[in-house]
């Protein structure tokens, strides 16, 4: 008896459903339906049973071709589980039977051009959304997490403890929005893709959490709240008004979506010994560069450089992690609203303008390579492209922009940006309008 290939999709996709609602084992797993992508790693890795198995629960895109990598809609702040599963055989790894291991979870580019600026995207997010986190855990939602942690100084990570023989299933919230990150072109914006990337650690002799066990990510996008129910659908109906021959050549949407090996984040400032402070749903106020570790006499000279200098004496015994817990709140009943509008806020400001639309700059260091920087992540691009910056005279003629005229200008300003070929290289000069 022949079956028709709709009939398999929508067995498949039953199967999914009915399996997601059950712990997973290694057999089951192991099936063909749960290989999402081509496997980046060794081929020697590719047949092995993994020790942990992750499940974001959501329903991935039907719009996605057979071979392709899945890609999952989340809305804005919506809490969404992600099932933390037990994967091993009988007797294996029983060194960490009975213990805790540690899962790390991360928001990080999909997109390899904006891997490479990483550092400046978050922190122009930083700037735009003070005070608020890219990732974010549901605690009350969650179950069999153990201290949990959010380190101020990394709003796309969070970490937890968790035992693998017991129910594990920890809630996220992911606040930005793939737009935020998308240059504004005619015709409206593409958002661009994020990744979740989970890297598990067991102990080692030292009781620390640093040997690696398991890492594992998917494709997804964030939209405003509402917005990925809006696209899943828009998504199913274009599915089907298209013709059999056609839908062949589509993945299902499954109603999770199993997260596919892949190499561990290659950062390690997440797994060595230095102190992190618990997780706090009331975000901190204080700008990052000041670190849990300081000690009071850090934390001084620190309110020092940062425009706090008034309140020195108010803070003489605070060390980093103490200022660190000061919230929003706590820092304007102290300071004053004025004073922490005016103090955490960057020191210039710049509207640019691309496509008749303006864009904000904020400068802090008020210098030419800070600049450059700011301009490249504008059009995402490397500054390398950037051969100089110009600022157009009166006379229209071109004027280097130098640290000294950057220090020298005013507040919200304002300029068009227009770019030239340059001559030497394959770069691009910048010019302020």
């Amino acid at each position: 008896m022949s079956i028709s290939c709709a009939c398999k999709r929508r067995w498949l996709a039953s199967l999914l459903t009915m399996l997601s609602c059950v712990s997973f084992s290694s057999d089951v797993l192991a099936l063909p339906i749960f290989k999402q992508e081509e496997s980046n790693l060794p081929p020697d890795s590719e047949n092995k049973i993994l020790p942990f198995q992750y499940v974001l629960c959501a329903a991935t895109s039907p719009a996605i071709k057979l071979h392709d990598e899945t890609l999952t809609y989340l809305n804005q702040g919506q809490s969404y589980e992600i099932r933390m599963l037990d994967n091993r055989k009988m007797g294996e790894l029983p060194e960490i039977t009975g213990k805790m291991v540690k899962s790390i979870i991360r928001v990080v580019f999909h997109d390899r051009r904006l891997q490479y600026t990483e550092h400046q995207q978050l922190e122009g997010w930083r700037w735009n959304r003070p005070g608020d986190r890219i990732l974010d855990l549901d605690i009350p939602m969650s179950v069999g997490m153990v201290d949990p942690r959010a380190n101020p100084t990394q709003l796309n990570t969070v970490e937890f403890l968790w035992d693998p023989s017991k129910r594990t299933s920890v809630f996220i919230q992911v606040h930005c929005i793939s737009t935020e990150f998308t240059m504004r072109k005619h015709g409206g914006e593409k958002g661009v893709p994020f990744r979740i990337q989970i890297d598990t650690f067991k102990e080692n002799d030292g009781e620390e959490y640093t040997e690696h066990q398991h890492s594992a990510s998917c494709q997804v996008k964030v939209f405003k709240p509402k917005g990925a129910d809006r696209k899943q659908k828009t998504d199913r109906e274009k599915m089907e008004k298209r013709a059999p021959q056609e839908k062949e050549k589509y993945q299902p949407s499954y109603e999770t979506t199993i997260l596919t090996e892949c190499s561990p984040w290659p950062e390690v400032t997440y797994v060595n010994n230095s102190p992190s402070p618990g997780f706090n749903s009331t975000h901190n106020s204080f700008p990052v560069n000041l670190l849990p570790a300081a000690t009071p006499q850090d934390a001084q000279q620190w309110l020092h450089r940062n425009r706090f200098s008034p309140f020195c004496r108010l803070f003489t015994n605070f060390s980093g992690a103490d200022l660190l817990k000061l919230t929003r709140e706590d820092v304007i009943q102290i300071c004053g609203p004025v004073y922490f509008l005016t103090t955490l806020l960057p020191y210039c400001t710049i509207h640019t303008a691309i496509w008749k639309l303006y864009h904000a700059i904020y400068l802090e260091d008020l210098t030419a390579v800070e600049l450059t920087e700011k301009i490249a992540q504008l059009f995402n691009i490397s500054p390398r492209q950037i051969s100089q910056i110009f600022k157009q005279g009166p006379t229209g003629i071109h004027v280097l922009v130098s640290d000294e005229m950057i220090q020298n200008f005013q507040d919200e300003v304002c300029f068009v940006l227009d770019t030239m070929k340059a001559e030497t290289n394959d770069g691009y000069h910048i010019i302020l309008k």
